[in-house]
C-alpha cells in the first residue's frame, strides 16, 4: 500500500513500453505469419516461430547497443532477425517478404483491457510511450492504438535500445520530469529493471505469469493487466 500511495502522490506521468505491453505483439505477429507459413508448407507452429523471431530480435538489439556504432533502426533489426529465423527454420524467403512481415508490427492491436484502462489513467496522468520502435513506426501505429497518448517517444532519440539508461534519461528530459515522477509500465522484466535502475517507479504487467527474477531493481507494483493497474493507481 505504501508504494501505491507514493505513486498516487508523486507520479504525474505513466510511461509505457509499446510492443508486448500496450499492443499484442505475439498474437498479432502470429496471426500475420500463419498464412505466410502455410503457403510455404512449413509444418511447424507459427507462434513458436514468432517467439524465435522476437528472441532473436531482442538479442540483436542488445548486440547493436554494445557495438558503440551508429544506432541500427528497429525495422532493420527486425529484417535481420526474421530473415535469420526463417533461414534457421529452413523456410525459403525473399527480403521483400521479410520486409512485408516486419511491417505488420505497425498494425498491431492493443490488448483487450488496454484502452479502457488507459482512458481511466488519462484522467490523472499524462500518458507516454517509450518504445524501441522507429519514429515512423510509432507514427504509423497511432491510428490502431484506440487512445491518444500525450507523447510517443522512440529510443532513436537516445540512439540506443532499452534498457540502456540513456533511453529513460532522454524520455524524462523530453517530458521535463524527474525520474521519480514517472511510473514506467512494461510486460518485460528487463524494461522494468532498466527504468528502476535509472530511478523511475515501475509496474510489471505480468500477463504471461512469469517470474520477474531476483534483480536488485524490483518493480513497485506487479499486476496481472492494465485494468488492475488502473484500479490501484487511477
Amino acid at each position: 500500500m505504501a508504494a501505491i500511495e507514493t505513486i498516487r502522490h508523486d507520479v504525474t506521468i505513466c510511461m509505457f513500453d509499446l510492443y508486448g505491453t500496450v499492443v499484442d505483439m505475439q498474437g498479432g505477429l502470429t496471426q500475420a505469419v500463419t498464412p505466410y507459413l502455410k503457403a510455404k508448407d512449413w509444418p511447424g507452429e507459427p507462434s513458436r516461430l514468432v517467439t524465435w523471431w522476437r528472441r532473436t530480435h531482442f538479442e540483436n538489439s542488445m548486440i547493436d547497443g554494445l557495438l558503440h556504432r551508429a544506432h541500427i533502426p528497429y525495422r532493420e533489426i527486425g529484417r535481420i532477425s526474421l530473415s535469420y529465423t526463417l533461414e534457421r527454420a529452413g523456410i525459403a524467403h525473399t527480403q521483400e517478404e521479410v520486409k512485408r512481415l516486419v511491417a505488420e508490427i505497425e498494425r498491431l492491436q492493443p490488448f483487450p483491457d488496454a484502452v479502457a484502462a488507459l482512458t481511466r489513467l488519462k484522467r490523472k496522468y499524462r500518458l507516454v510511450i517509450l518504445s524501441n520502435g522507429d519514429p515512423d513506426m510509432l507514427e504509423a501505429i497511432k491510428p490502431h492504438l484506440g487512445i491518444q497518448f500525450d507523447r510517443l517517444i522512440s529510443v532513436a532519440e537516445a540512439g540506443c535500445y532499452k534498457p540502456h539508461a540513456a533511453t529513460y534519461r532522454k524520455a524524462a528530459e523530453i517530458m521535463a520530469a524527474r525520474p521519480a515522477e514517472i511510473l514506467f509500465v512494461a510486460n518485460h522484466a528487463f524494461d522494468c529493471v532498466g527504468a528502476k535502475a535509472f530511478g523511475m517507479r515501475a509496474a510489471y504487467i505480468d500477463r504471461r505469469k512469469r517470474p520477474y527474477g531476483d534483480w536488485p531493481y524490483q518493480p513497485d507494483l506487479v499486476v496481472s493487466d492494465f485494468a488492475e493497474l488502473a484500479d490501484l493507481v487511477g
